[in-house]
């Protein structure tokens, strides 16, 4: 593999190949730098199909109600962080092509 170094004393297919190096190197940065959210869908309440058992447990069915709806509400807003983070990535990804093109075009 050609060092930087190497590619520095090139010329200008050097100085290219240095810039685009370096867009590459800038893009991995940008790339890196923001992490994507995991969110995870909680699981739905379990009722039983029997109506004997869901009147004996159903303060723990209830229970597990509300916690599916706070938990299901975290979620959307885990989701809705997730999109603004990821459009706001694909745009400084698009101006960061932009800016390789205009660097590698003549």
């Amino acid at each position: 593999m050609v060092s930087f170094k190497e590619l520095r004393g090139l010329g200008a297919a050097g100085s290219s190949l240095s810039r685009l190096l370096s867009a590459a190197i800038f893009s991995a940065f940008l790339a890196g730098s923001a992490a994507a959210e995991i969110c995870i869908a909680p699981q739905p309440p379990f009722v039983p199909g029997n109506p004997e058992a869901a009147r004996e447990y159903s303060d723990i069915i209830r229970n597990d109600f509300e916690l599916y709806i706070r938990d299901i509400e975290a979620y959307f807003r885990c989701m809705d962080d997730e999109r603004a983070r990821a459009f706001k990535e694909a745009r400084e990804v698009s101006e960061a092509y932009g800016r390789f093109l205009k660097v590698i075009e003549p």
